[in-house]
């Protein structure tokens, strides 16, 4: 980057299991930039993991430390799931057509809950990340501020775990995919996996940061260019449209009142810090691989070996570093996203 001031983004990382090490790889190769300050971080699922470690590991010893904190974290899990590699292999073999285990995993999972399958809860991730981040260190240090989400399971509302309420639960609950673990409980209440209402939220950066940049990595791709036909490949979209479709609403809206504001101006009486000024003065940005990204499978989300976490970060580094030589100089002046498109 030619600039030579600090230029302080947001993030907003989305969810996607195992291809939550693309955004390791973004996030590699975003730290290597040191006029770029990372001041908050929205995530959901894998997005909340890596946004606890990163965070974590900047409050602790800055960016060195971050980027051996999300090397450690991914190495840690590819080492740890070797039970759940086991099943990421199932799920593989699930994707190919009439097999007989397909019709095996089917009948199961339309059968037995998590309650019954896996009654103990066990997730290695819980015990990773509770050994990787401090949590009382972090909610003590808020640089970054981090911002985790949830899907409320009674009334299927969003829950945001504000930095001040980070514990190993929050982030575990961001993450619980109802058919594979028991819904996680905080409070005596009830969350599964946020990435069905938020995926990731938007809305605390704009209202609880002063930064105006906002620099979305998406893991989900947003388009693709052929209309599935295969019963594998038109459920692998109805995922990602799933996984997307609550981002896409937050980006309409803002897109809508951005124009509004631009058409009739911020309302009479609206002081510094609203949150339509906010929403006027925000520069959107995205760091996506849609191309790459769709050659990969729902399945696939579920394969933590390590070949494949490499690839993904290798996937994750190239595409930021493209982005950043593309749009990095627009940081602090202009939005990068066309919301035009959400209209």
């Amino acid at each position: 980057m030619s600039a030579h001031r600090q230029r302080p983004i947001d993030l907003a990382l989305q969810g996607g299991g195992a291809h939550g090490a693309f955004t390791w790889g973004v996030l590699d190769r975003l730290l290597d930039e040191e006029r770029l300050d990372i001041t908050a971080i929205s995530g959901t699922s894998a997005g909340a993991m890596n946004a606890v470690v990163l965070a974590h590991g900047l409050a602790k010893g800055g960016r060195h430390e971050a980027k051996q904190a999300l090397l450690r974290f991914w190495t840690r899990v590819s080492q740890a799931s070797a039970w759940s590699q086991g099943l990421a292999g199932l799920f593989w073999d699930w994707a190919v057509p009439g097999s007989p285990l397909a019709w095996t995993l089917e009948w199961m999972a339309r059968t037995w809950s998590p309650y019954q399958l896996n009654p103990l809860d066990l997730n290695p991730l819980r015990d990773i990340l509770a050994q990787e981040v401090d949590f009382e260190f972090l909610r003590a240090h808020c640089g970054p501020r981090v911002f985790v989400s949830a899907t409320h399971v009674q009334s299927g509302r969003l829950r945001e775990f504000r930095h001040e309420e980070l514990t190993v639960d929050a982030v575990m609950a961001s993450a619980c995919l109802p058919l594979l673990f028991k819904a996680v409980e905080i409070e005596g209440e009830a969350y599964w996996d946020g990435g069905y209402v938020a995926n990731p939220s938007l809305l605390p950066l704009i209202t609880e940061s002063p930064c105006s940049d906002l620099v979305l990595v998406q893991i989900n791709p947003a388009c693709r260019p052929e209309v599935p036909t295969t019963a594998r490949d038109i459920l692998d979209r109805l995922n990602e449209i799933t996984f997307n479709s609550s981002l896409l609403k937050e980006l309409r809206s803002i897109a809508l009142l951005q124009q509004l504001l631009a058409a009739e101006g911020l309302p009479a009486g609206v002081g510094p810090g609203s949150l339509f000024q906010q929403v006027a003065r925000l520069r959107l940005h995205r760091i996506d691989a849609t191309e790459d990204m769709a050659q990969l499978g729902a399945a696939s989300k579920l394969n933590a070996a390590w070949p494949m976490i490499q690839r993904l970060h290798a996937i994750g580094r190239d595409t930021a570093d493209a982005w950043l030589q593309q749009h990095g100089a627009h940081i602090g002046r202009k939005s990068t996203l066309d919301l035009t498109e959400c209209l």
